[in-house]
């Protein structure tokens, strides 16, 4: 066991940290602290040794050089079961340091500022706090390490029953959270230093760090005979699966958090209440109204079929009249912003359901790269947030979609993002009719769509993810009986697909915008 004597405190996010001062000393530890920290401190009553009285050496250098000394590195390297370090530890006056208690400069949160220039990236990266946390986590039997103010409370606990010691045990996991933390540290800065090579910011730069923390360990991956865990970013900054609560029901598995994942961001895409069923990723029913309760049921009309245990999203709160109908069925997770008590006490008739809640924000930035694993490598793009609205795009025949055309063609462009390609939506303006998702040509798409659809097809418009290569998928449309579609264009065989809407009395908009989903 380590006893705690003498610790260094030294920290740039300050919460909680003159309140585990204070217990320290109720048990004798020595503070050492240098600047604002140990301002702070004698504040609070305490007394604190400054660290340049400590080592005998002034801070220097705009205080870049304070706690990079021989007195504070032998200190906390020192073994003290090694006789040959006590010896020579003695001989030049190095004293034990037993805890150290560091958290660094905010350089993510200084480059993340608007306007942040190089010169202030530079200063806010932290030599002395990531030296000092290395050495006492190295030497991790003997010193305590404290990186995450989150941990002083477990800390200050286990000292209260061991007498001011920690155990050996304790300062192994905190030492391992150190490298870990001092990892994504160093990460962010090679990636933001990295961008920075040329006079251009690089996106993409030559070499590419990111760190993510087990959420939860998996039964097994998409099938059983593999191994899985689920992990998240380390700072999130909207509502999305990797951030949801689990409510109730059974452990997540590898394919409900992929299904999930297609559930809120389908319902992320619309201001209207909406409400998405999600069977393998790909969307068997979308549509808007004006409650939950009626979004569901016109989702779960277009393929009831495929929507048996399935997932459900919801932009919008779920309330008892939702969740009764949502138990009628064999479902496997709800994801949603909230719930009612209610609604909560209708779900725990079905104990297996996993009720999932996301934070409900009032804004938020989307942002950050997807990323894809091929083997022996990594594929890195932009998420695809791009969106259109339909009134915006060209129309490229001579028929002018109607308003409630427009209304539609906008609804199943944002369903259609959300499809596997080659992706065929068919709707009208609130609700899918037929989907065709995942096949290797476009018109077995739209004849899958058209075969799947249980409500009528004549009248409904058409989204494509891409463009259509021949007319026969138009063609197809307009045996189905679609009025309008709405596709990328930017095929060599355009006009030829311009002319057949045209022989059909089809309108037809260009967005110049792709989403494939591989």
């Amino acid at each position: 066991m380590a006893k705690i004597t003498r610790a260094l405190i030294s920290v740039s996010d300050k919460s909680g940290v003159v309140e585990f001062s204070k217990q320290l000393a109720t048990y004798g530890v020595e503070l050492l602290s240098t600047g604002g920290t140990a301002k702070l401190l004698r504040e609070a009553g305490l007394t604190v040794k400054d660290v340049s009285e400590f080592t005998g050496f002034p801070e220097m250098l705009d205080g870049r050089v304070k706690t990079l000394h021989p007195k504070v590195h032998g200190g906390l390297l020192g073994m003290r079961s090694n006789p040959e370090h006590i010896a020579k530890m003695k001989e030049h006056g190095i004293e034990n340091i037993d805890m150290v208690v560091v958290n660094l400069y905010p350089f993510e949160a200084t480059v993340a500022k608007d306007g942040c220039h190089l010169e202030d990236a530079i200063e806010n990266i932290d030599i002395g706090g990531p030296t000092m946390l290395r050495s006492a986590a190295k030497n991790y039997p003997d010193v305590t390490v404290l990186v995450d103010n989150s941990d002083y409370a477990m800390v200050l606990e286990e000292m209260k029953m061991a007498a001011g010691e920690v155990s050996p045990a304790t300062n192994y996991s905190l030492a391992a959270k150190v490298f870990q933390h001092t990892a994504a540290y160093d990460g962010a800065i090679s990636n933001y230093l990295g961008a920075r090579l040329t006079a251009e910011v690089q996106e993409y730069p030559p070499t590419f760090s990111i760190q993510v923390k087990k959420a939860q360990e998996l039964r097994y991956g998409e099938n059983p005979h593999q191994s899985a865990a689920f992990y998240v970013e380390n700072s999130i900054s909207e509502p999305c699966v990797s951030n949801a609560k689990q409510l109730q029901g059974k452990e997540l598995s590898f394919n409900n958090i992929i299904d999930l994942d297609a559930a809120i961001e389908t319902v992320k895409e619309f201001e209207q209440s909406a409400a998405v069923i999600i069977k393998h990723t790909n969307p068997c029913g979308v549509a808007l109204a004006d409650s939950p309760l009626t979004a569901y049921l016109k989702a779960r009309e277009c393929d009831p079929v495929s929507a048996f245990g399935g997932i459900v999203g919801f932009n919008r709160t779920v309330d008892v009249a939702t969740a009764r109908e949502l138990t009628s069925t064999f479902l496997e997770a709800v994801i949603a912003p909230g719930y009612s008590e209610e609604a909560l006490e209708i779900f725990t008739a079905k104990k297996n359901v996993r009720v999932m809640q996301v934070p409900l924000l009032d804004s938020y930035v989307a942002g950050g790269f997807d990323l894809k694993r091929v083997t022996g490598g990594l594929l890195m793009q932009g998420r695809d947030l791009g969106m259109v609205n339909a009134r915006d795009c060209r129309v490229v025949t001579e028929r002018i979609p109607s308003e409630s055309e427009y209304e539609a063609l906008d609804f199943a462009w944002r369903v259609c993002k959300h499809v596997k390609s080659n992706a065929i939506v068919f709707s009208n303006r609130d609700q899918t009719v037929g989907i065709g998702a995942g096949q290797m040509s476009r018109v077995d798409s739209s004849k899958i769509a058209v075969q799947k659809a249980l409500l009528p097809t004549r009248g409904t418009v058409l989204a494509s993810d891409a463009f259509f290569p021949f007319r026969d998928g138009v063609d197809a449309a307009a045996e189905a009986g679609v009025s309008a579609i709405i596709q990328t264009g930017g095929s060599v065989r355009d006009e030829e697909v311009i002319k057949a809407a045209n022989e059909h009395g089809i309108a037809m908009l260009f967005t110049n915008m792709r989403h494939f989903r591989h």
